[in-house]
């Protein structure tokens, strides 16, 4: 049986995730998830920069996430970007007030936290939209951590908090019974 490429299909489902993401509930209706969605070239590029940032830093996993990235079609790419607080002075995020949250140094690690607790419980709900359009649409996909901190480390996004998504079409499931390395 010949191969076939649902490339194309797999984009328009990416489009339908960044208008599930775009139009999720955000605290106060106001919006700081930043969406890119990755095709062809730009993928194989990705899965090459989580590959070395794995070689880099001697982390674990980044090969096998790589090599799942690098069979996938099409990724989505989702973050939080300039978020600032809801001045609830709620102390979710970990300090006193929201001056003082905003006040604090960004961290150089990963990601450039903090940030605030409600934006982070924004994007969930974001990425849980997108996630569900996918799913419902039966196209496979699995929300990584390690995708969005090497495309923030290359550079392919300046965000402060990201995730990546990667899309498959193919008979079984490739992101999950993933061999542990």
């Amino acid at each position: 049986m010949a191969e076939y490429d649902y490339t194309q299909h797999l984009l328009e489902v990416a489009r339908l995730m960044e208008l599930a993401a775009r139009t999720a509930p955000k605290s106060r209706g106001q919006d700081f998830i930043e969406i890119k969605v990755l095709s062809r070239g730009e993928v194989q590029n990705l899965a090459q920069k989580i590959l070395e940032f794995g070689q880099k830093t001697g982390k674990h996993d980044f090969d096998r996430d790589s090599g799942n990235v690098q069979n996938s079609p099409v990724v989505v790419l989702m973050g939080l970007k300039n978020a600032t607080t809801l001045n609830l002075n709620c102390g979710a995020c970990g300090f006193a007030s929201c001056d003082d949250l905003m006040k604090a140094p960004k961290s150089d690690g990963h990601f450039a936290g903090p940030l605030c607790a409600f934006r982070h419980l924004d994007f969930g709900i974001a990425l849980g939209s997108a996630v569900k359009t996918a799913q419902m649409m039966n196209v496979d996909n699995r929300i990584m951590y390690r995708v969005g901190v090497a495309a923030r480390d290359a550079g392919i996004v300046d965000w402060d908090f990201v995730m990546g998504i990667p899309l498959s079409a193919t008979g079984k499931n490739i992101y999950f019974d993933r061999e542990k390395k």
